[in-house]
């Protein structure tokens, strides 16, 4: 998929790898809106990016929300045109110090999973029938290692992730014939405030730079043939081309 001149949306917009993704989408002329719960903050971002040129809009809601959804996509559309390009990457730990799964409260798995997997599948209800129609449009899952290896303590967070991969297998199995890509990304571990809340003891020097991950991302986005629908794709592994 060409990037430039595509409308973009992108959750968790406000810090770490979402406003690193907002910026690289925007760089590559991709006009973007994003999505984050603090207004103060995502306006910030926003203003970055216009002053390098770059073509985005702040949304400030919460993707956990039911009744915020049809709001954010209507919002997006009304400023950046037809989304062509959504990236789901607003999540939830649940509370920390992360907590042993036996000791974590039903109400606060359901609250991550609503961040994680409900509102990510709710928005992509509302967005996808239309980039079918259209007969094109990527929609990524930032994943986590999570998901696949399980970690003490990352419970609530963890069957949030393995949910929502499984979930793009099915949403790219049924979208299939429609030129849709559903991909779901693990960005490995990162230099970000969600990993320091994790492991306030990492040492942050050995931690990629989200900007480096987004880079990566907005590779695959655009690389069909080799991130191919259905995907689940190591963001360090992925082999940038010259």
């Amino acid at each position: 998929m060409q990037i430039q001149g595509q409308g973009a949306l992108v959750t968790g917009a406000s810090r770490g790898l979402g406003r690193a993704l907002a910026e690289a989408l925007a760089a590559g002329g991709a006009r973007v809106a994003l999505v984050a719960r603090d207004a103060g903050p995502l306006g910030d971002v926003v203003a970055s990016i216009r002053a390098r040129g770059g073509i985005a809009h702040a949304i400030a809601a919460d993707i956990s929300e039911k009744d915020a959804v049809h709001r954010i996509a209507g919002q997006a559309q009304g400023l950046v045109g037809e989304i062509g390009i959504a990236v789901h990457n607003a999540s939830s730990l649940g509370p920390t110090p992360l907590r042993l799964l036996l000791d974590t409260e039903c109400e606060d798995l359901a609250a991550v999973l609503e961040t994680n997997l409900v509102g990510p599948f709710r928005l992509t209800k509302v967005l996808a029938g239309a980039m079918a129609l259209r007969g094109g449009g990527v929609i990524v899952h930032i994943s986590s290692d999570a998901a696949v290896e399980p970690y003490p303590r990352w419970g609530a967070y963890g069957i949030s992730k393995a949910a929502q991969d499984h979930l793009s297998r099915i949403l790219a199995a049924e979208l299939a014939d429609t030129g849709v890509r559903v991909l779901a990304v693990d960005p490995g571990e990162m230099d970000t405030k969600m990993h320091a809340d994790a492991m306030p003891d990492a040492d942050r020097a050995t931690l990629q730079r989200p900007a480096e991950v987004a880079a990566r991302i907005v590779e695959m986005i655009e690389d069909g043939a080799r991130a191919k629908t259905g995907a689940r794709l190591v963001a360090p592994s992925w082999e940038v081309q010259p």
